[in-house]
């Protein structure tokens, strides 16, 4: 096992019903509260409505900055951080997906940072000159999908629309005070949404299983009960999006999948920095961009390490062994694992997404500039070289 260090302060309360807590536990914090959600609530707009009456029946003042898209922008970001400089907000409250939470984190933190916003962003991986924020207000979470696990950790996911990035802030000030778990609060989603969010909470943890260290079994033990999680229960919500059990076991997978818990010392997501670019010059929704590329990766990047992909086809997608090659299982394996994303309703091809093999270049050329390290690789184990994700690219078609 590599050395560690962890830390996550993070308080959750977790469970159906426990919205109704948001009032009291947010007078904890401060007293000018700042709702941060989208732009086009849509289906959200009941649930905010609700929130603005159990705070305001606290005593609370609230302010609502409902500016939040799809990949934050950092202007809207820095719009965000003037308006609560503007109304006094002492906290701020994320209410939906990763982008409205992440936009509250960054909100939340760019109220202090002096400069720049975007020079908070670790943009560069092959020099970091990022200046990360040391200070926040505090803030609250409430997940309404179960993808992202921003409500536990320190980490917020940013775009740059001028430079057609996408990339991350990390900082300890990041960290929520309180996040609000309530699995209720997904009941509304559509089940595109709901089976991109499965595709995201098994990336995050199925990259570093494939990616990471070998000697890590408590991890990839761990990975895999998250993988099964969302695998046993992710067609019971598309089958009947009431059952509240099968979606509360869906919501604490994802949390668990990147809080940590999964990946001490050992945290390697290639497919992300792929994803990101298809997100932030394609518009491609990001558990749709990891749906398509995570099968491609795998076939294309499995001889390098078939001990891993082995156990991922026994483990994860049960593929019966006996009498098969060690090949045999891989390939079943990550067919199988294609049917299953192919199932729940999940593009599968760059086809899908409008890109084409005239786009491939610049893709790769714009995760080689965020993503890829002074020695010219993209890290994880075995490191990958641009000519790799190229040749992903390409059976992702």
């Amino acid at each position: 096992m590599n050395n560690f260090e962890y830390y996550n302060p993070v308080r959750v309360l977790f469970g159906a019903g426990e919205l109704k807590r948001i009032g009291e536990e947010a007078k904890k914090l401060g007293k000018n509260i700042c709702l941060v959600s989208y732009k086009e609530l849509n289906f959200l707009q009941p649930l905010m409505d609700k929130i603005e009456r159990l705070l305001k029946e606290e005593g609370l003042n609230v302010f609502t900055f409902y500016e939040a898209e799809p990949n934050p922008e950092i202007t809207t970001i820095a719009r965000g951080a003037d308006y609560c400089r503007t109304v006094q907000a002492d906290v701020v409250i994320g209410v939906g997906g990763g982008s409205a939470m992440d936009a509250a984190k960054a909100i939340a933190a760019g109220v202090y940072y002096e400069g720049d916003l975007w020079n908070m962003v670790f943009s560069r991986h092959d020099h970091i000159d990022a200046v990360p924020p040391v200070k926040s207000l505090p803030t609250m979470m409430i997940p309404t999908l179960p993808a992202t696990g921003s409500e536990m950790n320190n980490c917020a996911v940013v775009s740059n629309a001028a430079l057609k990035e996408k990339s991350y802030i990390w900082s300890t000030c990041l960290y929520p005070k309180t996040s609000i778990i309530d699995p209720e609060l997904t009941l509304t989603l559509p089940p595109y949404q709901t089976a991109c969010a499965a595709a995201d909470t098994i990336s995050h943890v199925l990259e570093i299983y494939l990616n990471g260290e070998e000697d890590s079994d408590l991890q990839h033990y761990f990975q895999e009960g998250v993988m099964r999680t969302v695998i046993d229960n992710i067609g019971k919500v598309l089958k009947d999006p009431s059952d509240i059990s099968a979606r509360s076991h869906l919501q604490w997978a994802a949390t668990c999948a990147i809080n940590g818990w999964a990946s001490p010392g050992d945290a390697w997501t290639p497919i992300h920095q792929v994803g990101h670019v298809l997100t932030s010059r394609h518009k491609v929704q990001h558990g749709a961009s990891l749906a398509i590329l995570m099968p491609a990766w795998m076939n294309y990047m499995y001889a390098r390490r078939p001990e891993r992909y082995f156990c991922f086809a026994k483990n994860v997608m049960q593929v019966e062994i006996k009498n098969k090659t060690q090949e045999e299982v891989i390939r079943e394996g990550i067919e199988r694992f294609r049917d299953f994303l192919g199932a729940i309703g999940v593009p599968q091809s760059l086809h899908e997404a409008n890109i084409t093999r005239e786009d491939l270049p610049f893709i790769v050329e714009g995760v080689v500039k965020v993503s890829f390290g002074q020695d010219g690789m993209l890290k994880c184990i075995p490191p990958v070289s641009r000519e790799d994700v190229l040749e992903v690219l390409k059976l992702a078609l």
